[in-house]
């Protein structure tokens, strides 16, 4: 059996997501990365998936969690590593670090760790692109414990009633931080959609297809009905919620049970074939990309006071 290259592609860029943030990991303890990071470990078929859908234009917003859609956006696995590195990188000359990173120039509009305050800067985005008359749609991806958070009702309902189409996407890993979810909330994002007079799609995240569906059907109807749409994609969180977390409240074999229908295993067992050539191609590029970032320089400390303001 062979692949087709469509579904090739989507493994290898899944995979190249997967290798990066492997490689970071370890990063942490060596001190080489200054501070903790999130990994999308597991997740990430939402963001490939997902991309594959949006138009050329379409601004994407992630959470801390967000190097599977910076990559997944185009942002170059090198500028992406070396900005984690605190290198000087075309992104943001090391200033925004794993967790603020943004490449505005590939159309990811950043990351944000303050839970669900991507949504207003989507909308903001949307509103702007709608008063140019641009035909694109911003897209906010967040966690599911975001849904809970007074700002995404509010940016939610705001653009219902101004009639502004956004994309929301809630990355339901089945946790909040460290507690389930279930234990928190009561009701699923895609069940609220209703209270925004809007539509949902309540999906299989770990199927890269799948979500690329929801999401080109999602922006449509987003851009027709001049409305907020909830797209929220069913996942597994396979590493902890940052780079310390012990994970210490996991039942014991869950990682596990996990790993047999993550996004890439199920592909690997899906088609059954040799996928060795694409792994060795994954692995030489995002080798490749460390040594580029490491060879960058640090950033000028006397530049440390630009880009804090805005300038007339």
């Amino acid at each position: 059996m062979t692949i087709e290259p469509r579904l090739l592609g989507l493994y290898r860029d899944m995979l190249l997501i997967r290798r990066v943030e492997e490689s970071l990991m370890p990063l942490v303890n060596t001190g080489e990365i200054t501070g903790s990071i999130h990994l999308c470990i597991g997740q990430e078929a939402i963001p490939v998936g997902a991309c594959r859908s949006l138009g050329a234009d379409d601004p994407v917003i992630a959470t801390y969690r967000g190097h599977g859609w910076a990559i997944a956006r185009g942002v170059p696995a090198e500028q992406l590593i070396a900005e984690i590195l605190g290198k000087d990188s075309e992104l943001n000359g090391g200033r925004g670090g794993s967790a603020y990173l943004s490449g505005t120039q590939y159309g990811f509009y950043g990351e944000n760790s303050i839970v669900g305050a991507g949504a207003p800067v989507a909308l903001g985005l949307s509103l702007a692109a709608q008063y140019r008359g641009e035909d694109r749609v911003a897209l906010v991806a967040m966690g599911d414990g975001a849904v809970n958070q007074g700002v995404v009702h509010e940016t939610l309902n705001m653009a219902s009633v101004l009639a502004v189409p956004l994309i929301v996407v809630i990355e339901n890993n089945g946790y909040v931080e460290m507690t389930p979810s279930d234990d928190l909330t009561a009701v699923n994002a895609a069940a609220r959609a209703s209270a925004y007079a809007t539509r949902s799609w309540d999906i299989d995240g770990n199927d890269p297809d799948v979500v690329s569906a929801a999401i080109a059907e999602a922006r449509r109807v987003a851009l027709d009905t001049r409305k907020p749409v909830i797209v929220e994609a069913r996942t597994r969180r396979l590493s902890g919620h940052y780079s310390g977390d012990a994970q210490q409240y996991r039942p014991a074999g869950e990682v596990e049970t996990w790993r047999q229908d993550e996004p890439l295993r199920r592909l690997e067992n899906a088609y059954g074939v040799d996928l060795d050539e694409t792994r060795a191609a994954v692995e030489s590029e995002v080798e490749s990309a460390f040594a580029f970032a490491r060879a960058l320089s640090s950033p000028d400390q006397t530049t440390v006071m630009e880009n804090l303001y805005a300038t007339p």
